[in-house]
């Protein structure tokens, strides 16, 4: 009678990898919704109001933009 063994550690390892990398892939999609979404906001502004709390116009329209959704 032989009995089959398998390494549970090693199956519950690779998920949890796979499970991570999803989990890590989500939230820098959601980041850079989020930037896209702040920078549309921010080049709605003049540019003194940009200039006095350090931003560029130049550099947020490289960055991209997302139109606000009301």
């Amino acid at each position: 009678m032989a009995i089959a063994t398998t390494t549970i550690g090693a199956t519950a390892q690779g998920s949890n990898g796979f499970v991570r990398r999803a989990f890590d892939r989500m939230v820098e999609a959601r980041e850079k919704q989020a930037r896209r979404y702040v920078n549309g906001y921010l080049l709605s502004l003049d540019d003194a109001t940009l200039a006095a709390h350090g931003y560029d116009r130049r550099e947020l329209e490289q960055e991209g933009s997302t139109g606000m959704v009301f």
